[in-house]
């Protein structure tokens, strides 16, 4: 299988957003991955459903929605109305993870769960089963542009290694710092799913960088 690439919405030109949208699905991108933050969670504000609900009239590409928020179980509704593949939620701010996977899945969608960089993977060992896929921040959350965090490779590998020694078929998705480099040890380490945000958008040729990284 080759690399999933899901380019991060939260660095594109937000003044020509559509022109963006319509790169994207001319690229080899799977999908668009959208970071919605509170200000609270993480020291950033991104867009909102008000942005989110458009993107489903132009976009081509399956929706990817990274709750970086509090208390996401409250939006599940509208997560679903934009017409997203997955609901990404952190384990940091859901101290009933099961019930808001159950949630997620009810509402037709892929549950997803995102671990910070200090979290490991072994807090996840009673729930993998009920994930579609895991989120491993390579960045503190919050901003785009920061540098990778080198410790995620070994997150990577030993997450691998819990999903297949359980026969599962969890995606590994991995966010922040992602290039040509830092994304080809990512996918030596385990890694399906490659978020990138600025290493696209600031780009010459965005839409080869992206094809890029689909050929790690």
């Amino acid at each position: 299988m080759s690399t999933i690439v899901a380019p991060s919405l939260l660095a594109a030109d937000f003044l020509n957003l559509e022109r963006d949208i319509y790169m994207l699905n001319r690229s080899e991108a799977d999908w668009i991955h959208l970071d919605i933050m509170d200000g609270i969670f993480v020291p950033n504000l991104s867009f909102g459903f008000a942005v989110t609900n458009l993107l489903k009239g132009v976009t081509q590409k399956p929706l990817d929605t990274h709750l970086m928020i509090v208390q996401p179980e409250k939006f599940t509704e509208e997560v679903a109305a934009t017409g997203s593949t997955f609901m990404n939620v952190h384990y940091e701010v859901c101290p009933h993870l099961h019930r808001v996977v159950q949630q997620i899945r009810g509402k037709g969608m892929k549950p997803a769960v995102t671990l910070n960089p200090h979290t490991p993977v072994s807090v996840l060992e009673d729930i993998l089963s009920e994930l579609d896929m895991v989120l491993l921040m390579s960045v503190n959350p919050g901003f785009g542009g920061q540098q990778f965090i080198e410790q995620t490779l070994g997150k990577v590998a030993r997450l691998k290694k819990m999903i297949e020694e359980r026969g599962l078929k969890t995606l590994i998705q991995v966010d922040g710092g992602v290039n040509l480099q830092t994304g080809r040890k990512l996918v030596d380490a385990g890694a399906d799913v490659l978020v990138a945000g600025s290493y696209i958008f600031s780009s010459d040729d965005p839409e080869e960088a992206i094809r890029g990284l689909k050929a790690l």
